[in-house]
């Protein structure tokens, strides 16, 4: 897979990817992840990526041009099967989003700031908008991270235990079960007796049953879909 992302802040977003899992897997020539500075693509002196609102109203906006010279000068490069912006009124990102989202083989991610971007460059060159909560940072760099991240941990050979993956929260919309490592009493707070009887489909249908109480505890929303 290779991620193309365009930013005003390349620095801010290569710290996530010079450590753990992601730097394996960019080691390991599973994913490139690749940086581009929206101001390499102005056309001014001032490298000016923004300019303030027709009509009027508090806040600046991206401009469509140096968004939309860097997204033409990738896709004459190669073929992308989406390009996504990062937006707080996008799609919220859940995981079966992110499996959906871990088989493409080229995206673009478009990181937006100030107040955002100009309405153009969502009607006529994004084909996919994501947000990752009901809340708003100060720049889509950290947001795509997250996106990033949560891609990529499921592409083959990145984890160590691909079935790990498989058993996380969301991918049956239920919520993990209880897990359990050593030592097996601690402090008085004991492990679970069954987990030590090796009856696995016992202990598959007592982790099935932990997921479904838990997910309706906490996440009954889950149950609806």
């Amino acid at each position: 897979m290779r991620i193309d992302i365009i930013t005003v802040l390349p620095e801010l977003l290569k710290s996530p990817f010079e450590a753990s899992i992601l730097k394996r897997a960019i080691d390991a020539g599973l994913v490139e992840i690749h940086f581009h500075n929206l101001r390499d693509y102005t056309s001014d002196n001032y490298k000016s990526i923004d300019d303030t609102q027709f009509g009027g109203g508090a806040g600046m906006v991206m401009m469509v041009e140096p968004i939309h010279k860097c997204i033409e000068k990738l896709k004459s490069q190669r073929n992308y099967d989406d390009v996504i912006y990062m937006t707080p009124d996008g799609e919220t990102l859940n995981q079966g989003m992110a499996n959906h989202i871990s088989i493409k083989e080229n995206i673009i991610i478009l990181c937006g700031h100030y107040k955002g971007v100009d309405q153009r460059v969502r009607d006529y060159l994004i084909t996919r908008e994501i947000s990752i909560g009901d809340f708003v940072l100060s720049g889509g760099e950290l947001a795509a991270a997250v996106l990033c991240d949560a891609v990529i941990r499921l592409i083959p050979g990145v984890l160590g235990n691909e079935t790990s993956a498989l058993t996380d929260s969301f991918q049956d919309n239920l919520l993990a079960p209880p897990i359990y490592t050593k030592p097996r009493d601690y402090n008085g707070w004991k492990v679970p007796e069954l987990l030590f009887s090796g009856n696995l489909p016992k202990i598959e249908e007592w982790r099935e049953a932990q997921a479904y109480e838990r997910t309706k505890v906490r996440r009954p929303d889950l149950l609806e879909d």
